[in-house]
C-alpha cells in the first residue's frame, strides 16, 4: 500500500484513464506528467521536498472531474494540472477558480475556459478560435471552400462549428452542418454527394462513430475526391490506425508541436518513446511541459496557492516546444500561452506510421487585450 510523504509538495494531474474518456490521450499526458516529476525529484525536487503526482481519472466526465478537482483541494494540493477533454477542462477551471486552487491546462481548447476572467488559471494549448481558424486557412489553401461537418451534440464541436463557419463564409466559403445524432454513416455519405462539398470534417467522437463514418465515405465511390478531415485530432494517436489502416491516412488534423522540438524536447521525446513503447503525440509534450512550469514556479514563488496564481504573469520557461509565457489575451478569461505552436498534419498515405506537416500557423502571438 502506497503511504503518502508528508514532505511531499502535491499537484493533482487529471486525465481521461477509462472510456468513454479517450483513453490513449490520457496515457500519453499522464506519460508527460510522470517523466517530468521523475525529473524534478531527480533534480532536488522543490527546495528538497519531493514532488508527489495525486493522479484522478476523469473518464471524460465533467461531474466526476469536479468532485475530483473537489477532493484535490481537500488533500492540499498545491496545484491542479490537466485534463485533455474541453468539455472537463472547462468544468475543473470553473471549480479551481471558485475553490481557489490555481490551474495550470494542459491540453483543451475552449476559449471560454471559465465564464468570468481569473487568475487562477493558466492554459498551455491554443485557444481553439485560433487552431481552428488555422485549419480554416488550410482548407482555403488546398482549395476547399464548400465544407461539411458531421456533428454531434457538445459546446465543443458547435463552437468549432461556428469558428468555421465565421472563418470560411468571411472569405466566400460555405459549411454545411450534417447531424450525427439524426444521420447514418449511409446517410452522411448521401447528404454529401447532394451538398457538393469537397471536404467533411468529422467534428464527431472517437472511436464512434468516427471510425464507422470514415470507412463509410472511403468506400463510397460518389465521395472518391473529397478530403476528410479532423480539426480535433483523432487520427493523432495509435488506435485510429490500428483501426483503420490505410483509410484512416491522408486525413489531416490540428496538433501543437513546432517545425522542431526545442533540445530539451527531443531528450524528452527520446524518453517519452521509451516509456509509452511507441512515438509520443503533442499531448505528451504538453504534460511534460505542465508538471515543468508548475514545478518552476514553486521553485521560484513557493507552494503557497495564491503565490503560484500570482506567479503566472511572471512564467518564463524553456518547455520541450518553445519559451513558455503567459499573457492576458482578446475574449480568453485565463493566462494564456501566447505561442504555442500549430500544425495542420497527416499520416502519409504511402507510410501511416508517418506524418506529413502540410500547414503551419503563423508564430504571431494571440492579441492582448
Amino acid at each position: 500500500m502506497h503511504t503518502p510523504d508528508e514532505s511531499a509538495v502535491r499537484i493533482g494531474a487529471l486525465a481521461p484513464l477509462t472510456r468513454p474518456g479517450w483513453v490513449e490521450a490520457g496515457q500519453h499526458l499522464l506519460a508527460g506528467f510522470e517523466l517530468a516529476a521523475r525529473e524534478v525529484n531527480d533534480g532536488g525536487g522543490i527546495g528538497g521536498r519531493p514532488l508527489e503526482l495525486v493522479v484522478r481519472d476523469t473518464a471524460a466526465d465533467p461531474k466526476r472531474a469536479v468532485a475530483a478537482v473537489e477532493e484535490l483541494a481537500g488533500l492540499g494540493v498545491a496545484a491542479l494540472a490537466g485534463e485533455y477533454h474541453s468539455v472537463v477542462a472547462r468544468a475543473s477551471a470553473t471549480s479551481a477558480d471558485a475553490l481557489g486552487l490555481p490551474f495550470l491546462c494542459t491540453s483543451s481548447v475552449l476559449d471560454a475556459l471559465t465564464e468570468q476572467p481569473t487568475e487562477w488559471v493558466a492554459r498551455l494549448s491554443p485557444p481553439q478560435s485560433r487552431g481552428w481558424r488555422t485549419y480554416a486557412d488550410f482548407l482555403l489553401g488546398a482549395g476547399h471552400s464548400r465544407i461539411a461537418v458531421a456533428t454531434q451534440p457538445s459546446v465543443y464541436w458547435a463552437t468549432g462549428t461556428r469558428i468555421l463557419r465565421d472563418h470560411l463564409t468571411a472569405r466566400g466559403g460555405r459549411v454545411t452542418e450534417l447531424d450525427m445524432s439524426a444521420l447514418t454513416p449511409a446517410a452522411v455519405c448521401d447528404a454529401l454527394a447532394e451538398t457538393g462539398a469537397t471536404a467533411l470534417l468529422l467534428l464527431v467522437g472517437h472511436p464512434e462513430p468516427a471510425v464507422p463514418l470514415v470507412k463509410a465515405v472511403r468506400r463510397d465511390q460518389r465521395l472518391a475526391e473529397v478530403l476528410i478531415g479532423a480539426p480535433a485530432g483523432q487520427p493523432e494517436f495509435a488506435e485510429w490506425a490500428t483501426l483503420l489502416g490505410g483509410d484512416g491516412a491522408g486525413i489531416p488534423f490540428l496538433r501543437y508541436l513546432p517545425e522542431r522540438l526545442t533540445p530539451l524536447g527531443a531528450r524528452v521525446g527520446t524518453a517519452l518513446r521509451e516509456r509509452l513503447a511507441l512515438a509520443p503525440s503533442f499531448v505528451a509534450f504538453e504534460g511534460y511541459d505542465t508538471i515543468a512550469v508548475l514545478a518552476e514556479v514553486m521553485r521560484s514563488h513557493g507552494t503557497d496557492r495564491k503565490r503560484i496564481a500570482g506567479a503566472w504573469p511572471s512564467v518564463a520557461v524553456d518547455g520541450t516546444r518553445g519559451r513558455i509565457e503567459f499573457s492576458r489575451t482578446a475574449d480568453i478569461s485565463v493566462w494564456q500561452w501566447a505561442r504555442p505552436p500549430i500544425q495542420v498534419v497527416d499520416r502519409d498515405p504511402a507510410r501511416p506510421d508517418r506524418f506529413r506537416v502540410l500547414h503551419t500557423g503563423r508564430d504571431t502571438p494571440c492579441p492582448k487585450s
